[in-house]
């Protein structure tokens, strides 16, 4: 699913326009980035958790040449599905019954 087809089941959903739904959609997506940008985290109960995580320099190897390199520390963008979601991707099997 892309950002167009996102905004069209959002628009059916919702009972708004189109142009609502993606004023809505780019404006929560907005937030979230700049939140995250900040050092701060967005957490949506059900849904999940968006934060910033550093990842420590280290050593690399380029798989051209076999040559090792370095390679910086940064900080990246990071999502961490609530257990709502975790539970609708991938629902439990109902246990075995022990006899």
């Amino acid at each position: 699913m892309n950002k167009s087809e996102l905004v069209e089941v959002a628009a059916k959903e919702a009972g708004i326009t189109k142009t609502a739904a993606e004023k809505a959609l780019s404006a929560i997506v907005g937030a979230v980035v700049g939140a995250v940008a900040n050092g701060e985290s967005v957490t949506l109960v059900g849904f999940g958790t968006f934060k910033s995580a550093k990842r420590a320099a280290r050593t690399g190897k380029n798989p051209k040449t076999g040559a090792t390199l370095k390679i910086p520390a940064t900080t990246v963008p990071k999502f961490t599905a609530g257990t709502a979601f975790k539970a609708a991707v991938a629902p439990k099997k109902a246990a075995a019954k022990k006899k």
